[in-house]
């Protein structure tokens, strides 16, 4: 078997592909990234040293993907994952679109003449920022829970959200153009007449992550924590009480490895949430805490202002990705979060490396 790994030179294509060696014998992993990532050029000789070849192009360009070889399946990592992408000053809304959408429509055109299976790698940000803010929370040991007695809107759970939570805008640019994408990829699949997944992952986390406020916020957290780095809770008090999920990419490999041998028929499933769940949930609050412990007293300052986008809870419910592909996160917090301690203590310019001034 063949697949092709765009943006694999990214902290999720990387492990994907490593972690999809060592799981799968007989398989030939191909690449394509456009090293605009600060850090991701590193990626490109060790995968090299694996067997894997690399191409330097840009998926936005249908011409680099003219030049690929054919596979059997496609895993779509690409994509600028920053839910202020757009907006942010370093990038504009048409490089967000162009990545993210146009992308994808170019690799959707690459399975269409090749008839190569698509899984593409969504977002938890595709759900309703309105409908999202509208659930009542409330704080418990430096964390927003939900509120008890309520009634919770469709697709939320004590689990977390499932796929049927609403989708209407606003989702941000970012997961406006991940729910396109969606969108389309189905599409294409059926008209087309090739098998197409979409994964929605939650944040996804682990070491060799390159460290930003708004990309890879666990790497960046512990590495600034080490580096005695200034650090600042943004929005809803200024306390860092708000609460997501993370999940190690590694942890998609069982999954993948189903799907490719699972080609889609008329009737499946074909969107699942895949996130780490309430096991895996902590707030930037329980996360200084577990720096505290790890590596001694630090301050960090509140700003109550919030930003765009900004949303107080956020967890994952696979609920359906269990009973559907008996799949279950295996990598647990503390691992993930020691994984990345260990990283963080073994390169002392990781942040410099993933462009954080």
């Amino acid at each position: 078997m063949k697949i092709l790994i765009t943006g694999i030179c990214g902290f999720t294509g990387s492990t994907l592909a490593r972690a999809l060696l060592e799981a799968e014998s007989g398989i030939t992993v191909y690449g394509i990234d456009n090293f605009a990532r600060p850090g991701s050029e590193q990626n490109r000789g060790p995968l090299r040293d694996l067997g894997i070849t690399v191409f330097h192009g840009d998926i936005r360009a249908a011409a680099d993907l003219d030049k690929l070889p054919a596979v059997d399946w496609v895993i779509d990592a690409a994509a600028n994952p920053s839910v202020l992408a757009g907006i942010d000053g370093r990038t504009t809304s048409r490089d967000l679109v162009d990545t993210n959408l146009l992308g994808t429509i170019n690799v959707l055109e690459y399975c269409k003449r090749h008839q190569a299976g698509f899984i593409l790698l969504s977002t938890s940000r595709v759900y309703s920022i309105a409908a999202l803010t509208e659930i009542a929370v409330t704080t418990e040991a430096e964390c927003f829970r939900l509120e008890t007695g309520q009634k919770l809107p469709p697709g939320v759970t004590e689990r977390g959200l499932n796929e049927s939570f609403s989708t209407l805008p606003p989702l941000s640019l970012y997961g406006c153009t991940k729910l396109a994408s969606e969108l389309l990829a189905l599409e294409y699949g059926e008209t087309f007449n090739f098998p197409v997944w979409i994964d929605r992952c939650g944040v996804l986390a682990g070491a060799g992550q390159f460290g930003r406020p708004d990309q890879g916020i666990f790497a960046y957290w512990i590495n600034s924590w080490i580096r005695r780095r200034p650090l600042k809770y943004l929005g809803f008090g200024g306390k860092g009480f708000q609460v997501r999920d993370c999940l190690h990419p590694r942890d998609l490999v069982p999954l993948i490895r189903k799907q490719v041998a699972s080609p889609a028929v008329s009737g499946s499933v074909r969107t699942i949430n895949l996130g780490g769940g309430k096991d895996r949930a902590i707030s930037l609050a329980g996360l200084s805490g577990w720096c505290r412990d790890r590596f001694g007293d630090h301050t960090v300052s509140g700003d109550p202002a919030l930003r765009r986008f900004d949303i107080p809870w956020l967890i994952m419910d696979s609920s359906l990705a269990e009973s559907t592909w008996n799949w279950r996160p295996e990598t647990t917090l503390p691992a993930i979060l020691e994984e990345i301690a260990r990283h963080a203590e073994l390169h002392p310019r990781w942040l410099e490396l993933s462009g954080v001034p």
